[in-house]
């Protein structure tokens, strides 16, 4: 058996950039549902909040998953469980695309912290200018 550990911080963002989780009690509801939707599946959700229209979650990734795969697990599933509960006024859908940024072991904590403070984070930036700083900082073309 192979000895792994991978972290990913996965970031993705509603489509359209629509602000479907304009609530606290909103985003608390759907991020326990997908750290419990991803337990069964197999996936260590190590770390996951957000904002109205985004979402940040650190992954452990095991040896045969893909970050696509788990992408579609985690987004797919999700979607569909808000359509279902009603938690939005209109069809919810994430946008298709996410970043992938792998995590030195030295800075997991950095990264959590990061993802726990997302609510005081955007009182001061936006979703676009947080993307844009991912595609400058990452080099993503």
């Amino acid at each position: 058996m192979p000895f792994i550990k991978v972290y990913i911080h996965f970031v993705w963002s509603t489509k359209n950039r629509i602000p479907f989780l304009e609530t606290k009690e909103i985003r608390q509801t759907v991020w326990q549902h997908m750290r419990e939707n991803a337990f069964q599946k197999g996936i260590h959700l190590d770390f996951i909040n957000g904002y109205s229209d985004h979402c940040h979650c650190l992954i452990s990734m095991g040896g045969e998953q893909t970050m696509s795969k788990t992408m579609q697990l985690i987004k797919g599933e999700s979607s569909f469980w808000i359509n279902k509960q009603g938690l939005t006024k209109q069809k919810f859908e994430w946008q298709d695309e996410y970043f992938a940024i792998a995590v030195s072991e030295s800075r997991i904590d950095i990264v959590r912290n990061y993802i726990k403070n997302q609510e005081e984070h955007h009182s001061r930036k936006t979703f676009k200018d947080e993307y844009d700083g991912y595609i400058e900082k990452y080099k993503f073309e």
